[in-house]
């Protein structure tokens, strides 16, 4: 049976979505557990067979624009295959009492904190390019070069985020970007959007067809989440371009963390707390990126004059 309700909702997360490119599983499963009383183990199975369907979308166009790293996807996907696959039965195993509803509170603190490294190494990034400007035709030549591949970390990056997409649902757009930022630095951003998408095909497939066989999956949820975030994910990908993508990141934060606590039972004057605190991180981090980009401006335009 069609869930008018449910359909609203997944339309809803999926503008945010389409907006950031992350958040999918973490917004999803939470929304259907705590506003539609989806029983975790649902919620999760629902979630990853719908995320199999769509994800293929995005990743045919970056693999037409050649913003894909194939040797990165393998290596990741040698992991997260087999551990997505092997996620599916620790969440069966969680399902005794509260188990999925705790891994997943536990996931969205880890996606938090990835969206929160994210930020600081593009900022990191952002600033040592503008300060290196000046010495690009030297850098060029050096950085034109392909990455040099890290075959055992880049497996265990995808085994554990495997893991967690099994488990939870949660991970494949978050917590493999920010692992991927930190062990290729000089990846460019295209690629990096491009080959966690197509990495994340097998991966939530394979989580997804474990859960098919051995999860709570139900069909009415799946369609119900696909009406809804099929046109939300194109419209928020048609706006992206306007969207003040920071704001919404911080924002997609604070909301993953409330989500979080209260997944995990934390009371209510605690959560505000919390949430408060995330807050002023918020704003003091976005005023420290502001003031190191003006003066990175300043200090290449200083350099520019001196020449």
């Amino acid at each position: 049976m069609i869930d008018l309700p449910l359909i609203i909702g997944s339309f809803l997360v999926a503008i945010v979505v389409g907006l950031t490119g992350m958040g999918g599983g973490a917004l999803m499963t939470p929304m259907m557990m705590l506003f539609f009383n989806v029983p975790p183990l649902a919620a999760v199975s629902s979630d990853l067979v719908a995320s199999a369907v769509m994800k293929p979308v995005g990743s045919v166009v970056h693999l037409r624009r050649g913003t894909v790293d194939l040797r990165l996807v393998g290596w990741l996907c040698l992991g997260s295959v087999p551990a997505a696959f092997c996620g599916v039965f620790l969440a069966r195993a969680f399902a005794v009492g509260d188990g999925v509803k705790y891994a997943l509170g536990v996931a969205l603190l880890l996606a938090v904190a990835g969206l929160a490294a994210k930020s600081w190494l593009a900022g990191r990034r952002a600033s040592t390019s503008s300060t290196s400007s000046t010495s690009s035709t030297e850098g060029s030549a050096a950085g034109s070069g392909r990455l040099v591949v890290r075959p055992i970390p880049t497996v265990l990056v995808g085994t554990v985020g495997g893991l967690v997409v099994g488990v939870s649902s949660v991970g494949s757009g978050s917590l493999i970007v920010v692992a991927l930022l930190a062990l290729y630095p000089a990846i460019k951003a295209n690629e990096l959007v491009g080959t966690d998408l197509v990495q994340a095909v097998p991966l939530v497939t394979s989580a997804a067809l474990g859960h098919l066989l051995f999860g709570d999956f139900q069909l009415d949820l799946t369609v119900s989440l696909l009406i809804g975030s099929v046109p939300g994910v194109y419209l928020g990908a048609r706006i992206s371009s306007r969207a003040p993508g920071g704001l919404i990141r911080a924002m997609l934060a604070i909301v993953l963390l409330a989500s979080a606590l209260k997944l995990l039972g934390v009371g209510n004057a605690a959560t505000l707390s919390a949430l408060a605190a995330a807050v002023l991180v918020t704003v003091a981090g976005w005023r420290w990126r502001v003031r190191a980009a003006a003066r990175a401006s300043r200090g290449s335009t200083d350099l520019a004059r001196a020449h």
